[in-house]
């Protein structure tokens, strides 16, 4: 469905950040949202000023705020679960969410409209902020689901969630992750406040855990009690294994969507594009080539352009014996003409046809499209990475550079620095957000964006990292760590130069033996060389073992191929013996076949390779789709 971004994706958006938005809500409302920076006649820094009480209505505001984000999360949940009907967990969910959006959009409006800070004195601190990220995450979420139900309304999709393994484990480690993030924070709030420390507040707690599970580490906030660093070696182990799951279900789930709504819709054009291309005779290839010739022609002159063969392509400019005239405007006319008449035919130029007279034509044009499909998935997830990488970072830089420039005096060459070695979880410590609004953010940005460049670094392994390393064994393959017959090869994969060395070879050859006195004869052509390239005759004689056995071998030889990690992709002959084996069964219960007849037809299948009836088309691997069908075989005999 051309809609899948709305069925799928926007409501697992909604169940992964909306754990993050009820711990925003919690921090929203465990913090008082002004503090005092001003202390015995001298400005101190935000991270030490002194908190005092927010209004009562502030307080039960943001707690049935965060009742109502609680439910919305609730619902959501029963109807991945399919427990409530998707027409009542979804709207309850929208609505929940919505309203508590709106209470947190009231509560800071009216705070900063009757109870603001008394500025330069006081200021706001970090539970201020979490409201705000709270109602954002509530607002973009809720208006993602309603997305989804205009989708369902319009019958893009049914009423239900099909989850799938990695989507369901995502939902899972997501809800436990920040519940480790939140009881951690809360833990050591605890304990560090109970030592004398009055900056551990359950906001810069929440920090603390934040750079120490995304093992960033400024330095800014580390703990100071034994028995904090006695709980921070399995807090910080267990953390960095749940966001490792985390990872990796995500990079899972986008790999899912790619293939199965991208990659699918890739592959099926370049598929109808070659059968549009492909031609079976060299006639019809000659036909195809002179309609596209006649077809251009006909534009051209539909156009009102002259044919080419009549307009002069640089009109000569006319001289007389004293001085040079420029050219008239007739001239100037023409050379436009020719101009614009030659990009015209460069836009309407068809593609060339493809003469694919064999099925072992078709099969090895199948396996093209199959390679250039997977090389456009992984360069594709690599630019996507790549561009939400550069997105978060600048971004990032941006929002750091307005929330530190006044606590820290942060440039914005100093955010983009700070940002960049947040990314990569470098951590020096010469910089740290200072403000409260500069972390709060962090923590929201941090917990996308690290993973984010996690995700880089996959697409980058299988890319950029691959096509190094496959240079560089190459390299190594003919310099420093030579491979036995790599020349061999090398010669073998250019077949043109086999050829020139070989003839050079035969001509010294001979002429050695005329000087040596033997009679021989020059040719013109270089014997055939043999190697791997040779193409050697596939012994057809029929099997002695029976046929029972021989489907037995190859489910077995299948079976094993399917252990491997990477998928079998499988030769064209290996295919004729499989589709052989699976004739001779279907024939042999009929009655109506012999070996003999099967020889003669060796090599004809019941699909067309480019089609879509195509093994390869069939949304499982290769193995999978023969071991299906020898054992379907092996029951029919």
């Amino acid at each position: 469905s051309d809609w899948w971004w709305a069925s799928t994706l926007f409501p697992m958006l909604g169940a992964t950040l909306g754990p993050l938005a009820n711990i925003s809500s919690i921090a929203a409302l465990v913090t008082s949202w002004r503090q005092q920076v001003y202390i015995n006649g001298e400005y101190v820094s935000e991270l030490d000023g002194t908190l005092f009480a927010d209004p009562r209505w502030c307080y039960w505001l943001n707690v049935a705020s965060l009742i109502c984000g609680f439910l919305g999360n609730l619902f959501l949940l029963f109807n991945f679960t399919q427990r409530i009907r998707y027409l009542i967990a979804l709207p309850a969910t929208i609505f929940f969410w919505y309203l508590a959006s709106g209470m947190l959009i009231g509560i800071t409006v009216s705070m900063e409209v009757h109870a603001p800070p008394y500025r330069p004195e006081q200021t706001y601190t970090q539970g201020f902020w979490y409201a705000i990220c709270a109602a954002a995450l509530y607002l973009f979420c809720s208006t993602l689901l309603m997305i989804n139900m205009l989708g369902y309304f319009l019958r893009r999709y049914p009423d239900t969630f099909v989850l799938s393994d990695s989507q369901r484990t995502l939902i899972l480690q997501t809800m436990v992750f920040f519940i480790w993030l939140g009881g951690g924070a809360a833990i050591f709030s605890q304990i560090e406040t109970a030592a004398g420390q009055s900056s551990w507040n359950f906001t810069n707690a929440i920090y603390f855990c934040d750079v120490t599970i995304l093992t960033v580490g400024f330095g800014d906030f580390y703990p100071t009690t034994d028995v904090s660093r006695g709980i921070i070696i399995p807090y910080s182990l267990g953390g960095i294994v749940i966001l490792a799951l985390i990872v990796n279900s995500i990079y899972k789930f986008m790999r899912e969507i790619g293939e199965q709504n991208i990659i699918k819709k890739h592959t099926e054009r370049i598929r109808v594009r070659t059968l549009d291309r492909a031609v079976t005779n060299s006639f019809d290839l000659r036909q195809r080539e002179r309609e596209a010739h006649h077809l251009i022609r006909r534009r051209a002159w539909t156009t009102g352009m002259p044919p080419n063969i009549s307009m002069p392509t640089e009109p000569r400019p006319l001289r007389t014996t004293i001085t040079e005239k420029a050219p008239s405007r007739q001239d100037s006319n023409l050379q436009t003409l020719a101009v614009s008449t030659q990009s015209r035919r460069k836009k309407i130029r068809k593609p060339r046809a493809i003469l694919l007279r064999e099925e072992r034509d078709r099969f090895y044009a199948m396996r093209d499209i199959q390679h250039r499909s997977r090389k456009f998935r992984k360069w594709m997830a690599l630019a996507i990475s790549v561009f939400s990488f550069g997105i978060l970072w600048c971004v990032g830089a941006v929002v750091f550079w307005k929330t530190e420039k006044n606590t820290q005096g942060m440039s914005y060459p100093e955010a983009l620095y700070f940002c960049y070695i947040a990314l990569l979880t470098i951590g020096y410590g010469d910089m740290a957000p200072k403000s409260n609004a500069g972390r709060t953010f962090f923590v929201i940005w941090s917990l996308i964006a690290v993973p984010t460049i996690t995700v880089l670094v996959s697409d980058m392994a299988d890319t950029v990292v691959h096509k190094f390393k496959k240079w560089s064994d190459e390299l190594a393959d003919f310099t420093v760590l030579p491979k036995y017959g790599i020349w061999r090869d090398f010669l073998e994969a250019h077949p043109w130069l086999l050829y020139w060395i070989v003839g050079i070879q035969t001509k010294r050859a001979m002429e050695k033996r005329l000087k040596r006195g033997f009679e021989t004869q020059l040719t013109d052509s270089p014997p055939t060389p043999s190697g791997r390239n040779a193409v050697h005759q596939r012994d057809d004689s029929p099997a002695s073992a029976s046929l029972g056995k021989r489907l037995a071998y190859s489910i077995g030889r299948v079976a094993a191929d399917l252990r491997n990690p990477t998928p079998k992709k499988y030769e064209y002959e290996e295919w004729v013996e499989f589709t052989q084996l699976i004739r001779l069964s279907r024939d042999a219960r009929m009655g109506n076949a012999t070996e003999g007849e099967d020889e003669e037809e060796e090599g004809l299948v019941e699909w067309d390779w480019i089609g879509t009836e195509s093994p390869m088309m069939s949304g499982m691997s290769e193995s999978e789709w023969l071991l299906h069908r020898l054992c379907e075989s092996l029951i029919r005999i």
